[in-house]
């Protein structure tokens, strides 16, 4: 099956689980940059992201196998283990969510609802790499599967639903914005678009102390990136995945923004109290960099991934 089949087919299967997530017009956007901008609204979704799309395909595909196991393990900054947490729950399968010990409460109580008695949470190390390690010695010892959040083709498939619901919904758009962690949901966007012959330009949004796509495209491998930033948490990734820069490698250095958290601040207290938008760091990184890439998207119809609304309010004051 080629990857557009295997993306139509997640999204049939989606739309027995959940809906899809809406596209709407942003006025004051449209208005401000002279384009007609729209929003992909992830923060919507059930566990308020698109990281739900990935764990569900990869479920759906490692369940449907006969020597299914019976333990799954995810490791996550928050999102992805939320997704992870409700497919758990659904399929009722037991599994286990290392997260980092940064992160921010509300997502660590909102894992903990979404699974139920079906998951259990463990708090380990300060970053999503470290608690990866924790995760991954775990499987090794207990025998369970791993649910990567973002480096595994079936996890790529899942978030590529992201862009073709675009699609189906828009037709033709000239420009689509998205957010860049491990590199999931822009892997699966690229290759989608390739899939279908589409010419939209693809402009990919890093925070600037976490620019692990940038970092590979000028090594042209996936490296380490020293001493990230955790603020940005959902975009938080030292490494890009191999499978993710596989479909990234093609990517112009000069279509990767980095974008500065002290001026990200800005743009989700604006979103919060102009538009009632409630974004955590990671989501609000396609809206804020309009502003760097104003003049190429002047008259054109452009599309932004607001990737999660995941924000813990006791995080105002920082």
């Amino acid at each position: 099956m080629n990857f557009e089949a295997s993306v139509r087919r997640a999204m049939e299967e989606m739309r027995a689980a959940f809906p899809s997530s809406p596209l709407q017009r942003n006025t004051m956007l449209s208005e401000r940059y002279g384009a007609d901008v729209w929003l992909k609204r992830e923060d919507l979704n059930i566990v308020r992201s698109y990281k739900q799309r990935g764990a569900f395909h990869f479920f759906t595909r490692v369940l449907e196998g006969e020597d299914a196991p019976g333990r799954f393990v995810c490791a996550s900054a928050g999102n992805h283990a939320q997704g992870f947490a409700w497919c758990c729950a659904r399929f009722g399968v037991e599994g286990v969510v290392y997260m980092p010990s940064t992160t921010p409460g509300q997502k660590v109580a909102k894992t903990r609802g979404f699974g139920g008695d079906a998951v259990e949470v463990r708090l380990t190390g300060d970053t999503f790499d470290e608690c990866l390690s924790a995760a991954l010695a775990h499987v090794a010892e207990v025998g369970a599967a791993f649910v990567p959040p973002f480096d595994a083709p079936d996890t790529i498939i899942g978030q590529a639903t992201v862009t073709a619901e675009i699609v189906d919904n828009m037709g033709a758009l000239d420009v689509l914005v998205l957010p860049v962690g491990g590199g999931g949901l822009s892997a699966g966007a690229t290759a989608y678009l390739g899939a279908i012959g589409a010419e939209t330009e693809v402009i990919y949004v890093e925070p600037l102390e976490a620019a692990s796509l940038a970092a590979a495209l000028e090594a042209g491998a996936p490296v380490e990136v020293p001493g990230i930033s955790n603020f940005v948490d959902g975009a938080a990734v030292a490494t890009l995945g191999a499978h993710t820069f596989a479909a990234l490698r093609g990517a112009a250095r000069d279509a990767v923004h980095l974008v500065p958290e002290d001026r990200l601040c800005g743009t989700i207290l604006e979103l919060l109290n102009g538009e009632g938008m409630v974004l955590e760091p990671a989501g609000a990184l396609s809206i804020d960099v309009l502003r760097d890439i104003a003049e190429r998207i002047r008259g054109k119809r452009v599309v932004c991934v607001a990737s999660g609304g995941n924000f813990d309010f006791e995080r105002l004051p920082e």
